[in-house]
């Protein structure tokens, strides 16, 4: 994407702001905008959130769904065929923008579309996924913002160790299908060694699966857990939670968890 579009189109969502460039704005009147939103996770709370954060960002600069612009919003829950069907769906509306949230959508919408322009929010490494090419130069038709790098996972395996000096197995929640879950895992695995922990991925592809990894985890004793950030993880956020209090488990959650808050589980 050329620096032009680049500045086109700076979306920012949960807790940011959609700023459009004044020469767009002169043209409001002209015809009806269309923004197309790939949510992965479902239609709840922690989703709805975001999404009312991004409206106020978009009518603090003038644009009201309805009015001037038409917002299209598609949730899939966590599910990966819905991914892929909801980002072509939005591919063929033809929107002015996409703003995806999350890797799991960067890579569907990116193979629907080489033309339309993509923003996306909370992805960790838009680099090793292939959505850009650097972070200083994109190029392509996709463009955005980066939540954290993968060394600050290794910091949660830390705090962990400070919490509860006692665990020596540490189950990391992890997404194996995105980008993002492979590199917080290795970023975590190789510091795991110095602070003396035996680390096990539990996937979360679905409740059961999540389910059972933790409860086989937990039969042995001195056991941690560490959720890795993802959409699947988001979606199953309170299992997860559930779980790791039923099981005693000390736990290093990422922020994405605060929706379901528990005074004894830390939130990294």
């Amino acid at each position: 994407m050329s620096d032009m579009r680049r500045r086109e189109f700076i979306t920012l969502l949960g807790g940011a702001a959609v700023a459009w460039p004044l020469a767009a704005r002169g043209e409001q009147t002209e015809r009806m905008r269309r923004v197309g939103v790939l949510m992965p996770l479902a239609d709840a709370p922690v989703g709805q959130t975001r999404i009312a954060a991004f409206l106020q960002g978009l009518q603090q600069s003038g644009w009201s769904d309805g009015r001037n612009v038409r917002i299209d919003i598609r949730w899939a829950a966590g599910d990966a065929d819905r991914i892929r069907r909801y980002a072509a769906e939005l591919v063929s509306f033809a929107p002015d923008v996409i703003l995806a949230n999350g890797s799991a959508t960067v890579g569907p919408l990116l193979q629907a579309t080489g033309a339309l322009p993509i923003v996306f929010v909370i992805v960790p490494d838009p680099v090793g996924a292939g959505f850009v090419d650097s972070l200083a130069r994109p190029g392509g038709n996709a463009t955005g913002f980066l939540t954290f790098e993968y060394a600050v996972s290794a910091k949660w395996l830390e705090l962990l160790k400070q919490i509860a000096p006692s665990v020596a197995r540490v189950a990391v929640l992890r997404d194996p299908a995105i980008t993002a879950g492979i590199g917080q895992f290795g970023a975590i695995q190789s510091v795991a060694p110095s602070l003396g922990f035996e680390l096990s991925p539990v996937n979360v592809r679905d409740a059961g699966e999540i389910e059972r990894g933790i409860t086989a985890f937990a039969r042995s004793s001195n056991g941690g857990l560490i959720v890795t950030a993802s959409a699947l993880a988001s979606v199953h956020r309170d299992l997860i939670a559930a779980l790791a209090a039923r099981h005693k488990l000390p736990a290093v959650l990422r922020t994405l968890f605060r929706q379901c808050w528990r005074p004894d589980l830390l939130w990294a």
